[in-house]
C-alpha cells in the first residue's frame, strides 16, 4: 500500500482526532498541513477532482459565514476553489489520499476498510 496523506489543519480537533486513529493503528502518514506547506492549484484541483469543490467547501464554519452573501450565493468550481486557496479553512477536514484513493472527513469505519482492511 502507498503510505497515507492527511491534508488539513493542525488545529483543528478532527484532524487531532484522525492523527490518533492512524497513530494508534500504526499507519504510516505524512501530514500536509496547508498553513504550513501551502496549497498550490495543482493540488487543490487533484483533490476537487476526486472528491468534487461542493463536498470539499465547508459552508457550515466562521469562515465561510464571514464571506459577504453575494460571494456565498454565487459560488462556482472557479470561485470555490480561489476561495479554498486563498482560505483553507473552507476546506472540510480531513482529507486522507492513499494511492488513488481518498476520503473526505474522518470516519473510523472508512479509515479502517481504506487502511487496514485493504492493506
Amino acid at each position: 500500500m502507498q503510505p497515507a496523506t492527511l491534508y488539513g489543519i493542525a488545529n483543528c480537533d478532527t484532524i487531532r482526532k484522525a492523527r490518533r486513529w492512524l497513530e494508534r493503528e500504526g499507519v504510516a502518514y505524512e501530514f500536509h498541513d496547508y498553513r504550513k506547506h501551502g496549497l498550490d492549484a495543482e493540488l487543490l484541483e487533484s483533490l476537487a477532482g476526486a472528491l468534487g469543490w461542493q463536498a470539499m467547501l465547508n459552508r457550515r464554519g466562521t469562515t465561510w459565514r464571514r464571506l459577504p452573501a453575494a460571494t456565498r450565493e454565487r459560488i462556482d468550481t472557479q470561485s470555490a476553489l480561489a476561495l479554498m486557496r486563498e482560505n483553507p479553512a473552507l476546506i472540510r477536514r480531513p482529507i486522507l489520499r492513499t494511492g488513488d484513493r481518498h476520503l473526505l472527513g474522518f470516519d473510523e469505519t472508512e479509515y479502517e476498510e481504506l487502511l487496514l482492511r485493504h492493506a
